[in-house]
C-alpha cells in the first residue's frame, strides 16, 4: 500500500487487527527488518510497517532533510492514515524521529519503544576531530582543481579513510541528510516525553552506545531500560525471542 506525504510516495503494510502499532526502522534499513516484531504483535495489535521516506520502496526526497523534517513526516503519516493514539516502536535512526516528534509534542503516542536509539550527538575522541579536518582540508584543496580521474579517486580515498560505513552506502542526498542529522542533539526533548517508554538496548552497541540508553532513560520521566548482554546496535533481532516476549509484557494492558 501507499500513501503520499508531502510530495513522496510512501510504502507501507498493515498486519492484524486492535490498537495501532507503528514500527520504523533504521538507516539504510527497510520494514522488512522489523517484521519479526510485527508477526508477534500483530497477533493482538494493528500493526503498521512503513519504509520510511529515502529508503526501501519509498521515494527518496528531493533534498538533505534535518531531524524536525524526520519528526513531521511521523506526524504527517499518523494524520493521513488516520491513526489515533499509537503505539510507537523505532529503531537507530526510527527512533530518532519518535524522540524528535514525540518530544516536540506533535505527535501524541501511547507508549513508546526507543531501540538502540539514535538521537544524542555522541562524544568524539581527539582523533575523530583530527581526521575531520584532514578530510576537510584535503576537500577544500581539491575542489580548486580541476575535476579529473586521478582527483576523483582521491576524493574518494579521502572518503573512504573518514566516513562511516553508512555514510559511504547512502544515495548523495541521503549522505547529506546523515551529516545534517548525526550532529542535532535531541537531548533537550527527552524530558517532554511524558508516556511510559521502554528503551531495548545492546552492551556493546557501538553506533549508539549503551551510554545514550542510560541517558535517556535519566532523563525521560517514566523510563525502563533492557540491556542484552553480548549484542550489539541490532540487539532486538540477536534476541528476537526475549525481545518478543519483553514487548508482548509492556503491551498487555493495552490489548483491546
Amino acid at each position: 500500500m501507499q500513501v503520499k506525504i508531502q510530495d513522496w510516495n510512501i510504502y507501507y503494510e498493515t498486519m492484524g487487527e486492535g490498537n495501532p502499532v507503528i514500527l520504523l526502522h533504521g538507516w539504510l534499513a527497510n520494514l522488512e527488518t522489523m517484521r519479526p516484531i510485527a508477526h508477534s504483535l500483530s497477533q493482538n495489535f494493528k500493526v503498521y510497517l512503513v519504509d520510511i521516506v529515502g529508503f526501501g520502496k519509498s521515494d527518496l526526497p528531493e533534498y538533505p532533510l534535518n531531524t524536525n523534517d524526520f519528526g513531521d513526516f511521523l506526524a504527517e503519516l499518523i494524520k493521513q492514515l488516520e491513526i489515533k493514539n499509537p503505539i510507537l516502536i523505532g529503531h537507530s535512526n526510527g527512533g530518532r524521529m519518535i524522540i524528535n516528534a514525540v518530544g516536540r509534542g506533535i505527535v501524541q503516542p501511547r507508549k513508546i519503544v526507543l531501540m538502540d536509539s539514535a538521537g544524542l550527538v555522541p562524544k568524539r575522541k581527539p582523533k575523530y576531530y583530527v581526521k575531520v579536518g584532514i578530510f576537510k582540508t584535503g576537500k577544500l584543496f581539491l575542489n580548486k582543481l580541476p575535476d579529473v580521474g586521478a582527483i576523483k579517486k582521491f576524493k574518494e580515498k579521502l572518503l573512504n579513510h573518514v566516513g562511516s560505513a553508512d555514510y559511504k552506502a547512502s544515495a548523495p542526498v541521503l549522505r547529506e541528510t546523515m551529516k545534517k542529522i548525526v550532529n542535532e542533539d535531541m537531548a533537550h526533548l527527552l524530558p517532554n516525553i511524558k508516556v511510559p517508554t521502554l528503551l531495548i538496548w545492546g552492551t556493546n552497541d557501538t553506533d549508539t552506545p549503551i551510554s545514550d540508553a542510560k541517558k535517556m532513560e535519566n532523563l525521560i520521566p517514566d523510563c525502563g531500560l533492557v540491556e542484552y548482554k553480548n549484542s550489539g546496535h541490532f540487539a532486538y533481532l540477536q534476541n528476537i525471542q526475549n525481545c518478543n516476549a519483553v514487548l508482548n509484557e509492556f503491551f498487555k494492558n493495552d490489548i483491546l
